[in-house]
């Protein structure tokens, strides 16, 4: 797994990154503005030591320190502001929908899975629903826009979806929907741009329009690799798929088909962990020249904390600070490292003597959303990878 480091130097602002990790909290900073007339914005993920994301925490939950000591709330007038204002999370959703899958009556549960995934990430994302089938482009379902609904009520015209190429052209409509992906961010207007690819598909690649090596060249071109890839394989051609290849970032495949929505909802839960992890935390500085050392501190709940430090200039800096104004960051195109992996894999069952019913092994967490339904008896082994 990647964890690329940001190095960023600002107009007026010299960043010293201590990401920190003490007590069970991990802080990493993404970018950081200093502008006049004394704002200070800080962008950063909150996680557990052991890799959960932590949503959800208040201002008050964070302290600032400057140069060593509190700043008081109320002077800073310390808030959360949303996300959004800075930086665009955008996933495009790509389905497969071969011959394979139409013929064989499953779109409707495909719609159903779809729709769930798609209610649930829109909340936090922009969403573009995309469809292959054999041929050579894709069939934009429903393309990115700023309506927080709009891909949960697209998603529907996939029950009228009709191939025009009966076959898979599974590796050349990934690195189509990489090079969409790339196109729609680059198009956005926020300075901050996350990209999350999320391929579902019933089978392997069958068309061979795109080669395995081209696949992999693709998705190893730095243009992408700031991206999260997750791969959801149902169907009994996934016992002998390398899905996982394509799934960088996560991969479940499911031999039953039943198991549909549940594998979609595991990966909606990753992503909107990985989503609530991000904060955005302003204030309104004392400080009105020189350098100064910044730690901010967060408090969560069982008595965790973690911090980070960087480092701002304020020269220049005066009264009449807004912390609610948005800031404006310089750095297009983050590359956050991202969290531990996520492999799950439907198999005939291997008896463990701590598996309830199906085997279930963990060696890493998942995202903290409320947990899927329990395997069926007939499946499963799921693998966190660090």
């Amino acid at each position: 797994m990647r964890h690329p480091t940001i190095g960023l130097t600002l107009a007026g602002l010299a960043i010293v990154l201590l990401a920190g990790c003490m007590d069970g909290l991990r802080l990493v900073r993404i970018d950081s503005s200093a502008k006049r007339p004394s704002n200070v914005a800080v962008y950063f993920t909150v996680d557990t030591s052991d890799g959960r994301p932590v949503p959800g925490l208040a201002s008050d939950k964070f302290a600032i320190y400057e140069d060593g000591s509190k700043v008081s709330e109320f002077e800073s007038k310390q808030t959360i502001l949303n996300p959004k204002v800075a930086a665009a999370h955008d996933t495009l959703l790509l389905i497969d929908m071969s011959g394979s899958v139409v013929e064989s009556k499953k779109v409707d549960d495909v719609v159903a899975a779809a729709t769930q995934f798609t209610q649930r990430v829109e909340k936090f994302q922009k969403v573009g629903v995309y469809a292959f089938d054999g041929s050579p482009e894709l069939y934009p379902i429903v393309p990115f826009t700023e309506s927080e609904s709009a891909a949960t009520g697209g998603v529907t015209r996939l029950k009228a979806f009709k191939p025009k190429d009966p076959s898979t052209n599974l590796n050349g409509a990934v690195v189509e929907a990489l090079k969409v992906l790339k196109r729609t961010l680059d198009q956005e207007t926020k300075p901050l741009r996350f990209g999350t690819l999320v391929v579902f598909t019933d089978g392997t690649d069958r068309a061979a329009r795109v080669s395995k090596h081209d696949l992999d060249s693709a998705l190893g071109a730095p243009e992408y690799a700031p991206f999260d890839i997750f791969a959801i394989g149902v169907g009994a051609e996934m016992n002998d798929s390398h899905l996982e290849d394509i799934g960088r970032t996560g991969t479940i495949k499911e031999a039953d088909q039943a198991n549909m929505g549940r594998a979609f909802d595991q990966i909606g839960a990753r992503i909107e962990g990985m989503s609530a992890r991000y904060y955005l935390l302003s204030y309104c500085t004392p400080s009105r020249a020189g350098e100064h050392e910044v730690r901010i501190e967060a408090h969560g709940d069982r008595d965790l904390k973690g911090s980070l430090t960087y480092k701002f200039v304020a020269d220049g800096f005066g009264p009449t600070c807004d912390p609610n104004t948005p800031p404006s960051f310089d750095l297009a195109h983050p590359a956050a490292a991202p969290p531990a992996e996520l492999k799950v894999e439907a198999k005939p069952v291997v008896h463990k003597p701590a598996a309830p019913k199906a085997t279930v092994t963990v060696t890493a967490p998942a995202a903290p959303a409320a947990a899927p339904p329990p395997a069926p008896a007939a499946t499963a082994t799921e693998t966190f990878t660090p």
